[in-house]
This record gives C-alpha cells, structure tokens and sequence, in this order.
C-alpha cells in the first residue's frame, strides 16, 4: 500500500489544527515630515497590558468582556513588534536615528521615548482602540515631555483578524505622529 497520500493527509490535517497567524501591514507614512529636535532616539520596550502582551487577538465583546479564540494569534510577539513598528515609524516622520533599546549605538542618544499602553484592542462597535501615556526624556538641557494618548482607527467590515491588524498598524503609526508632533519638537 502507498502511505504517501497518507502521510500528506496527516500532515495537511495538522496544519489546518495550527493556529492561524496575522502579521500587521506595512502602514504608509503620511503628510510633510515632522522634524525633531533630537538627532537621535531610543525607544524603550513598549509597556502593554497583560492580555495585549500575549499572542491572542483580543477583542471586547458587546457585554464588554474581553475575549480571544486561541487558534488566532498574532504572527510576533506584540511588544516586539509593536516597538519596533514605532521605532521606524518615528524614523520615518522625524528623520531622526531612531532605535528600540538596548540601543546600539556608541554614542548615547539625545533622547529617549518610553510608551505605556494602557488599552489595546478591539471594540465591539468595530474600532481599534489604543490608549496610554507617553514620556520624553532628554540625555541633557532640554524639558522632559509627557502625554496622553487615545487613539482609534477604524476596522474594515466584515472584521476579523486581518482588519483588526490593518487597524493596529494604522492606530500605531498615528501613536508616531503624536509623539512626533508634540513629544520630539
């Protein structure tokens, strides 16, 4: 008898039983750049909830209960990818040398940006909702700055997980043009 059909049954049958994975889209970057005062910057690890830190796509219900199905998962890890999509995004507005932390440069950057994301996810009424603070610190000579942030984007009908990561993208680099705006100035 020939098993290699299968053999290719079991493997395609524990495929489908693997979670599906979504990666966040690329998101253009907008408008006239947004100079920066600081040449350089670090951003330090990107502070998220516990449930927005886990590889669920988490979502709240309209009883307003969080929920997540296990079998849909965010492709990387959401602090890494969350604080690496702000560093380039902030790279691309300001046009400054911007790098996610341990920064790994010689010379010590001018600045550094630490984000503390409070809520992340989304709404029942088809929103993605990203809210938090954010601080500035300077290396010398400059005020240190801080804000608050609440951002929402909208989610593409029908939903699901690929719109739900179309509309992170988007709510992180509007985060971006915020802090680039009133934070890096």
């Amino acid at each position: 008898m020939n098993y290699a059909p299968l053999a290719l049954a079991a493997l395609l049958a524990a495929c489908s039983a693997s979670p599906a994975r979504y990666t966040v889209p690329e998101v253009e970057v907008a408008g006239p750049r947004v100079p920066s005062i600081y040449g350089t910057v670090a951003l330090r690890e990107v502070a998220l909830p516990a449930y927005a830190a886990s590889e669920e796509i988490h979502f709240r219900g309209p009883d307003g209960a969080l929920a997540s199905a296990p079998d849909v998962l965010w492709a990387d890890d959401p602090t890494r990818a969350i604080t690496g999509d702000l560093a380039r995004a902030l790279g691309r507005i300001t046009g400054a040398t911007v790098a996610a932390e341990p920064w790994p440069f010689f010379d010590r950057p001018a600045a550094t940006v630490e984000i503390r994301v409070s809520d992340m996810l989304a709404e029942a009424d088809g929103r993605f909702r990203l809210t938090g603070q954010y601080f500035v610190a300077p290396e010398t000579g400059r005020r240190t700055r801080s804000g608050s942030f609440a951002l929402e984007a909208p989610i593409a009908a029908p939903g699901g997980p690929a719109p739900i990561a179309a509309a992170r993208g988007q709510a992180v680099r509007d985060l971006a043009t915020l802090i680039a705006r009133d934070g890096l100035r």
